[in-house]
This record gives structure tokens, sequence and C-alpha cells, in this order.
């Protein structure tokens, strides 16, 4: 999983929506719009849901981060980007990231080509299984959807505009002595924060996120994330018939093997979608 895909997890998240709770409304409040009935809600937006990782296989997109390293005192100390076209690929977990662009310098066309040709080899091999392997993948990603589904306690809050649409605001925490077996289970129990769904739609829009918890990866010797980080994912509408993501921000301290602390600000852009076909393939890699 990439590091920006980490946070796209949180497409995911809102899967687990297991309890809401519809604030009462004092008599003194003015009247407003009944919000929805959480349970018919509920029902709609699971039915509705997929990770942002399955969708964006549909997708061919254009990726860009920029990475903001602070030191102690938050001050910006090294600013790095890179530019990445983003291909499908037949093998779930290896999706095509094209390194196009570093630093705003564009990369030589031969290296551009070369990378080609060696995606080539790997999609030939991926194919002859794709399959299997595609069966696997929703498998797994229905036992995420389970898991998550069972993990948050949802409390719908209030409606609010997001770009002149309306949206179901809630907060999630996850519930205490919930056990996690899926990956993005095991990432997101750590979570808490709120969430914006599309009320037309049934459709995440927009997630922050904090850490509730330090969060270890290999055991905390590659890399521990420290309680208080925060992400931000927001997404739209594309073609006007799907959402997906724009934006995945994540701000937060991490120490690296153990030593090595770093104050880091990373903000993916995504656009130029395009639906995903073999033409789409062709037309897009570079002259040789």
């Amino acid at each position: 999983m990439t590091r920006s895909s980490r946070w796209l997890v949180f497409g995911c998240a809102l899967g687990g929506l297991l309890v809401f709770h519809v604030p009462a409304r004092s008599g003194d409040e003015p009247a407003a719009a009944v919000l929805p009935d959480a349970r018919k809600f509920l029902a709609e937006v699971r039915e509705r849901l997929h990770t942002d990782d399955f969708l964006l296989d549909q997708y061919t997109f254009t990726e860009k981060q920029t990475e903001r390293r602070l030191d102690g005192h938050g001050n910006v100390v090294k600013v790095t980007s890179a530019s990445y076209e983003v291909y499908p690929s037949a093998e779930p977990g290896h999706t095509y990231r094209k390194l196009v662009e570093r630093d705003g310098k564009v990369l030589p066309v031969d290296d551009l080509a070369r990378e080609d040709r060696r995606q080539a080899e790997k999609e030939a091999k991926a194919a002859a299984r794709s399959p299997e392997v595609q069966a696997e993948r929703r498998r797994k990603e229905a036992e995420a959807v389970e898991e998550i589904f069972r993990l948050y306690d949802i409390r719908i809050v209030g409606r609010e505009m997001l770009d002149g649409r309306s949206a179901i605001l809630a907060t999630f925490t996850s519930r205490p002595g919930v056990e996690t077996t899926t990956r993005p289970g095991k990432i997101l129990k750590k979570f808490s924060g709120k969430a914006w769904i599309d009320e037309a739609d049934r459709q995440l829009v927009r997630v922050e996120a904090e850490l509730t918890d330090d969060l270890s990866f290999g055991f905390g010797i590659l890399a521990k994330l420290r309680k208080g980080a925060r992400a931000e994912m927001q997404r739209r509408k594309v073609n006007d018939e799907i959402w997906l993501p724009s934006e995945v921000h994540f701000i937060g301290h991490a120490r690296l093997f153990l030593v090595k602390g770093l104050h880091v600000d990373t903000l993916s852009q995504y656009s130029d979608y395009k639906k995903f076909t073999v033409a789409t393939e062709a037309t897009s890699a570079p002259e040789r």
C-alpha cells in the first residue's frame, strides 16, 4: 500500500456506520429539515460503498504529491514535489504510478519509455491470473467493509452545505473492545473524527480524522506515527457519475528506525480522471 493510498482508506471507513444517534432538538431551536432516518441512511450508504482503491482501478489519473518537512518549531525546512501518471493494473496492489515530473522538472522520455516496458512485462504475467486475483480482491474488500461496519460508532450531528450540495455531518469513534483482523481495520481503529456524506448520492465527500494513539509499522522499528497526527480527505463528483478523491492532506510527527524524527506535511492532489480502457493506455504512453 503506498503512502497516499493509506489515507484513501478513509473512504472505506464510513462503511463502518454501526450506530446512528440523532440528537434531539430543544423546543427553543428554530425548525429545520428533519435529518434522514438513521438506519435507512446507513443501509443506503453501505449499499453504495466501495473503497477508493477499488474505484480508482477503473480510472487513469494524475497525482501530484507535495511534501513539506518541518523543524521542531513548525518552520518549513524542505519542500519536494512529484507528479505521477497513474494506471490500473491487473494485479491488485501493483498500480502503475509512473513518475513524470520531480520538483517541477519533467523526466527524460527515455526514462519514461524504460518504465513503460517494465510495466508491460509485469502486466503480461499478471493478466494470466487476473480472474482469480480479482475474485480474491473482492473477497478481501468485503471482509474489510464488514469489519469496519462494526468498528465505528457514528453519530449524526447535523446537515451542512458543501459546494452547493447538502451533506450529512457525522462524527465517528472507534468502539472499545472490537478486535480487528484486516489491515485497514487495524489502522482505522486508532482514528476518530468527522465526515460529510452527500445527502442525495449517499457518498462520502469529506473526512477529517485524528490519530488517537501511536501507530507503529514493523513493530515500531520501521516507523512510528505519533498520536495527534491529522488526515483530511476530500472527494468530488467526476463526470457527474462517480465520487473520487480530489485531495488527501496529512500532517504529523513520525520517527523512523527508532532514531530519525520527522515533522511531515504531505498533500496529494488528484486530477485528469479518465475511464481506463486499452485505448486509454495506448494513447497515454509516451512516444518511443
